[in-house]
């Protein structure tokens, strides 16, 4: 894929991440063994509209997944990324959950036609699983945008690293490129727990071939 650059990782800064957060090497999940891959810490707490939904819909939250393999890119599967995540920005119309269910935050597919940032990752998630990605490699993702403030997307595990889905953005971009700040996501292995990310780019190189 001609737009991904390639990722370095650099040891020596990886094994400080785990230094920082209480682990060590050996502690690692099988999600950091891909470069480009977001480092994975230590379980955390879901946000709590997930926890609410699972609530609801709680079949989604206990699918469980052996060791996966990420996806592999191809043309094929980059227009896949791209038309998913294209179509539902445009269908979706933006709204906020204050507007909608009168709460601050409530998850849900966006069958109205409308909805907010974790409802078109719902959606987006949703559809590519039903085009034969396991949710393994699908995980709902919370960042926090340039200002602070709190945001979904999609991540993509993929064998040239994580790509992120964004209601906020067309393209397809690998996850150290969105200008994110990225805190946790849904285990690769468990859809109903969460895990913490350590967000390191500091200890990554970037060179464009």
């Amino acid at each position: 894929m001609g737009f991904f650059a390639t990722r370095i990782w650099i040891r020596a800064g990886i094994l400080a991440a785990f230094a920082v957060a209480g682990m060590s090497a050996g502690q690692a999940t099988a999600d950091n063994d891909v470069p480009g891959m977001m480092l994975i810490g230590r379980r955390t707490s879901p946000p709590i509209g997930h926890y609410q939904f699972c609530q609801r819909m709680g079949s989604e939250c206990r699918i469980w997944s052996g060791p996966r393999d990420p996806v592999q890119m191809s043309d094929a599967m980059q227009m896949l990324l791209v038309s998913v995540n294209t179509a539902v920005n445009k269908t979706v119309k933006a709204i906020s959950d204050d507007q909608a269910y009168s709460k601050k935050e409530f998850w849900a597919y966006p069958d109205s036609g409308t909805g907010d940032c974790e409802d078109y990752v719902l959606l987006k998630r949703k559809t590519l699983h039903a085009h034969g990605i396991p949710f393994s490699n699908l995980l709902i993702t919370v960042v926090r945008l340039k200002d602070g403030e709190g945001h979904a997307v999609l991540t993509v595990r993929t064998n040239e690293g994580d790509l992120v889905l964004d209601n906020l953005n067309n393209d397809v971009k690998p996850w150290t490129q969105t200008g994110y700040r990225f805190m946790k996501r849904q285990s690769a292995r468990y859809t109903g727990r969460w895990v913490s990310i350590l967000d390191g780019r500091d200890v990554l190189v970037s060179s464009v071939n």
